[in-house]
């Protein structure tokens, strides 16, 4: 499990940079929604803990969708005049107070939700308006390496932390913005602030695929067990193709400006 919590995110981002370098930052953006972190976190509480403990935290991390978004919308505000340090920090700062204040609310699947339902509804327009930006230019060897390194860290960080914080906590905790950090200060730096602008509001379009797959978690974990993953994968899988047709609006209009 430790050898598949660190093989994966540095993996996927691995195929976000190339499809960042083919297809530009909407495309890079809309495949970092899939559940690559949530998905082994989830599965190795589930092993350790039990499958009510992660359904549980499943419902908790659907709840976050909503701290997630706003990371990445802060970030993208604090980019436009800000250098990485500082747009990182207080869009690491947003997280933890919205996903301190979501962690206040009694655990409801109704509340998680309308959280994750009316943070994807308003992301759109709350990026700032940007020009749009080219594809990644090739990579360097030394570049790539410390983008998936600091993916396997982060996620190692959160995947030991959410170990020992209870099932809500380790529902929030799975849920902050591992791949949304990594690529939107890697972005930041050699891409500039509209490209990452791109890149972060097209995420927030792949998280229907994200919250899809939290949501059959929660529901389908203690009638199915483990199989619960299989088909939350399945399900995510479906809703991330459905939600490509999303990113077309968005990108037409950024061409416009």
């Amino acid at each position: 499990m430790l050898l598949l919590k660190l093989l994966t995110v540095p993996g996927f981002l691995l195929l976000i940079s190339l499809a960042g370098k083919r297809w530009g930052p909407n495309v890079a953006g809309w495949l970092a929604g899939f559940p690559v972190v949530v998905g082994p976190i989830l599965l190795f509480l589930a092993l350790e803990q039990g499958q009510a403990f992660a359904a549980h935290a499943a419902v908790a991390a659907l709840s976050a969708v909503f701290a997630m978004i706003a990371f990445s919308v802060a970030y993208s505000h604090a980019a436009q005049t800000l250098a990485w340090p500082g747009a990182l920090a207080i869009a690491t700062l947003v997280w933890a107070l919205l996903a301190t204040a979501i962690a206040q609310v009694p655990t409801s699947l109704g509340f998680s939700i309308f959280c994750a339902a009316s943070a994807l509804l308003l992301a759109p327009r709350a990026f700032p308006k940007v020009s749009s930006g080219p594809a990644l230019p090739a990579a360097t060897s030394d570049r790539l390496a410390y983008r998936m390194l600091a993916g396997a860290l982060l996620t190692l960080a959160v995947t030991l932390l959410a170990n020992h914080v209870g099932e809500r906590w380790s529902g929030m905790l799975a849920v902050f913005p591992v791949l949304g950090s990594v690529l939107a200060v890697f972005s930041h730096q050699s891409q500039g602030a509209a490209f990452t602008t791109l890149l972060l509001r097209a995420l927030s379009t792949g998280l229907y695929s994200f919250a899809a797959f939290c949501l059959v978690l929660a529901l389908a974990l203690p009638a199915l067990g483990l199989a619960a993953f299989v088909l939350g994968v399945a399900v995510s899988m479906l809703v991330l193709a459905l939600s490509k047709h999303l990113l077309q609006p968005s990108a037409a209009g950024d061409e416009r400006r």
